[in-house]
């Protein structure tokens, strides 16, 4: 995939970037030329295009670049173009440390990223004290901005998606016993299921069997799965990524057990997932903010651009990630930002203007942020209909 737009910087430039960046808090737009010395601004990206959380990566980055070429065509942000880069980050928090001191030599002014929660934590303690603007698409878990006043998250947080979950199976009278499994070593899947359960007691639902797995022991839920299985439970929560999710259906299939199954936002991916035979999918449900068979203009815009240059259907981190750069691009001119400010005016600058922004994306309508980076958006349930996803609303 592209990693940069036709701004690549010669290997003179790039030595004299390494050389003289320094803290970036310090960097000002004198190092964000392109080989022509032009002025551009320098958006970097971080997450897994390698390794189990690929498809996460992968559809950020590459609604990032079209969102990039787009803007661009029509003349940049107030006049001045978009160079991009991306690293990978294989969704490992020390990797993606690096990959953050890799787009800070590069000259980096804004980050968008990273694309998981414990990677994004990991990177938002590095932007915050070097005062660089860092926007998600998708880390969710609160650990990303709590203590950060530079990192805002386009995702809904996971507070926000346990509680959702409740009311809409509880709502939707979906299940009447509950059972829960959830990865009590990632921050994201706890905070979820901690607020799934709060909630859950609040609108009167019985979670009949809560069960646990960790990183280290993630291939086998077939005792998980037995005791919510003995429990009576007849709809599982399951608050975490696509490839657990994959081996969780497959193994209740070998069981024989057939519960309701309510994902949140990490189980975008599901059908991609390879040697995963889809058919156990049907019927799914999850919540996204995006869902690709919309019918409305944008969305049709969106997935029939992304199809054309990268192939296939873009999933809701594609999504989060392209209203990302046009949010970006909104604030940025708002506050009649040019690229050679320094990273910290540039920072500052948009942290206030942010909190002013209201706007129509792919991924909700009216979308506001507070001073503590979280969106104020509505998510969706979908489910998963002839192999393919559906809205549930």
């Amino acid at each position: 995939m592209k990693k940069f737009l036709s701004l690549a910087l010669s290997a003179s430039m790039a030595t004299a970037l390494l050389v003289g960046c320094g803290n970036s808090g310090n960097s000002t737009g004198s190092d964000n030329v392109d080989t022509s010395g032009e002025l551009v601004w320098k958006i970097g990206g971080i997450g897994p295009v390698t390794g189990g959380a690929a498809q996460y990566g992968q559809g950020v980055e590459n609604a990032i670049q079209l969102a990039v070429d787009e803007i661009n065509a029509e003349g940049g942000i107030n006049g001045y173009q978009i160079a991009f880069n991306f690293q990978d980050d294989e969704a490992d928090a020390q990797k993606a440390v690096n990959a953050y001191n890799t787009l800070k030599d590069w000259g980096m002014q804004i980050l968008e990223g990273t694309v998981t929660s414990g990677a994004c934590a990991a990177v938002s303690a590095e932007t915050n004290n070097d005062r660089i603007f860092q926007l998600t698409p998708s880390a969710s878990s609160t650990s990303v901005t709590e203590g950060n006043d530079n990192t805002f998250q386009i995702c809904f947080s996971d507070p926000n998606q346990g509680t959702v979950s409740a009311d809409y199976i509880a709502d939707n009278n979906l299940g009447t016993k509950i059972g829960v499994i959830y990865d009590s070593s990632d921050p994201y899947s706890s905070g979820v299921y901690q607020n799934f359960a709060l909630e859950a007691q609040a609108k009167g639902l019985e979670i009949v069997a809560t069960e646990s797995f960790t990183q280290d022991n993630k291939t086998d839920f077939t005792t998980q799965l037995n005791k919510c299985k003995s429990a009576g439970a007849d709809l599982l929560f399951l608050p975490f990524y696509y490839q657990e999710g994959s081996v969780v259906l497959t193994q209740a299939d070998q069981i024989g057990y057939d519960p309701v199954m309510f994902g949140v936002d990490g189980f975008d991916g599901l059908l991609g997932v390879e040697n995963f035979d889809v058919s156990l999918a049907e019927g799914v449900y999850l919540l996204t903010p995006f869902a690709a068979d919309a019918t409305d203009d944008a969305t049709k815009s969106f997935v029939s651009s992304y199809e054309e240059k990268f192939g296939g259907t873009p999933n809701q981190f594609a999504a989060d990630a392209y209203d990302g750069v046009y949010i970006l691009k909104e604030a940025i001119e708002a506050a009649g930002l040019t690229p050679d400010a320094s990273n910290e005016e540039i920072c500052d600058a948009l942290i206030a203007q942010i909190q002013q922004v209201n706007y129509n994306g792919l991924t909700g309508e009216n979308m506001t942020w507070n001073d503590a980076g979280e969106v104020s958006k509505a998510p969706k349930a979908v489910i998963i209909k002839d192999g393919g996803y559906v809205s549930a609303e």
